[in-house]
Parts: C-alpha cells; sequence; structure tokens
C-alpha cells in the first residue's frame, strides 16, 4: 500500500485528530485555530507552489531561479511534514496513555534512563535558537534514537531520520497562551503526548515509513501486526 505518494502540487492540510478545544488548558482552542488553520495552511499553500513551479521550470529548461524554489521546497515541505506529525503526537489531557514497551526499550538503551531523555529533549526545546523545533527522530543509519534541534524547519537535521516525537517551539505555538514562557509550555506540553502515537511512529520508523496522519485513524497496521 503506497499511501505516502502524493502527486504534485496535491498536498492538503490534514484534518485535526481532535477538536480544537480539546487539548485545553495546556493549549487554547484559539491558539490551535491560528496554527493549524492558517500558519500550517500556509506551508502547505507554498509547498504546492514550489512544486508546481519547479515543474514549470523543468519543462522551460529555466534554472534562473533554481536556488529560491529549492528553498521554499524545503523550508514548506519540512513545515507540512513536521506539522503533520505534531497534530497526531498530543491527545487531550489525560487520554494519551503511557509510553510504550518500545519507546521506553530503545529510550533507555541509548538515553539511560527516561529522566535524561526528557531532561535533554526539554532543553533542547527550550533552547533552540530563534525559532524552531526539538525532535526525536530514528535515526535508520546506527537503529537508534536521537533529539535534535531544528531550526526553521530543515536546518541541523540528519540525513534519512525520521520524526518520531516533535515540539514545536515557534512563538505562534504558544505566544497566546504563554507570551515568553517557553520553558513552562514544554513542561505543561508533557503532559498532553499521544505515546500510543509514538510508539507506533517508532515501529513504522524502523521500518522505513512515515505517515502525515494518524496512524490508528486510518486503519494502518503497524509491520508487527502483519507477520
Amino acid at each position: 500500500m503506497n499511501y505516502n505518494y502524493i502527486p504534485t502540487g496535491q498536498h492538503k492540510l490534514p484534518p485535526l485528530p481532535y477538536s480544537y478545544n480539546s487539548l485545553e488548558p495546556v493549549i487554547s482552542q484559539r491558539t490551535m485555530r491560528i496554527h493549524h488553520d492558517k500558519h500550517h495552511k500556509a506551508y502547505v499553500d507554498g509547498l504546492n507552489k514550489a512544486e508546481l513551479s519547479l515543474s514549470d521550470v523543468r519543462r522551460k529548461s529555466d534554472y534562473e531561479y533554481i536556488k529560491y524554489w529549492e528553498k521554499e521546497l524545503a523550508f514548506n515541505g519540512s513545515g507540512h511534514i513536521l506539522h503533520s506529525i505534531f497534530w497526531t503526537i498530543m491527545a487531550p489531557p489525560g487520554m494519551g496513555g503511557n509510553p510504550g514497551m518500545q519507546t521506553v526499550n530503545y529510550i533507555n538503551n541509548y538515553f539511560g534512563n527516561f529522566g535524561a531523555f526528557t531532561e535533554q529533549f526539554t532543553s533542547a526545546a527550550e533552547k533552540v535558537e530563534g525559532s524552531g523545533w526539538a525532535v526525536l527522530i530514528w535515526q535508520p543509519a546506527w537503529r537508534r534514537l536521537e533529539i535534535l534541534q531544528s531550526e526553521k524547519h530543515q536546518n541541523l537535521t540528519q540525513w534519512g531520520g525520521i520524526p518520531i516525537l516533535v515540539c514545536d517551539v515557534w512563538e505562534h505555538a504558544y505566544y497566546l497562551d504563554y507570551q515568553n514562557e517557553r520553558r513552562k509550555f514544554i513542561d505543561s506540553w508533557w503532559g498532553i503526548i499521544n505515546w500510543n502515537e509514538v510508539e507506533n511512529r517508532l515501529i513504522f520508523a524502523s521500518n522505513g515509513q512515515l505517515p502525515l496522519t494518524t496512524i490508528n485513524s486510518m486503519g494502518y497496521k503497524t509491520p508487527s501486526d502483519r507477520r
């Protein structure tokens, strides 16, 4: 099932897997509407425009502005991917379950223990310069997890790394609710993580797959279920 194939310039804004007010009081309904409907939508539109423009560039063999369109492709494409994951790995307070067995095992194997992992991730999120993300990735090159900071979506990444758990610390993600208190937002955000989704994403990532919508809602079976 090639569920990730999307024709050129036809990316869509994915719907939220919950209502706009479901993450309150951690994230307000107003923030969710602006963040999802306006900011994420802008990345989708920008990605489609870049893809269609590059298609036109190839057709005309006119590469004068290739640098601009390649930057637009990377910036908007990365923003779309990370935001799509971001919505799915959150759940209403008290509904996200506990970290799954594989998640805990891989975290303990590399970071030493779960507390050390959360401390590093929180610190990485808090101290991203300017705007950006903290990202827990599955790195298939060495078959383990890693935490990265990602400035402006596409910077400071590792080739091949598949995002598992992402925290958006661009100001539009938290400023209406927390003003300049980024750390307060991050500390509250830990209470709305959908650990079931994170576990499923880790299983999919270890098999080279990156769904952009909630895994369970689309009826996907994890690779272990298919055996």
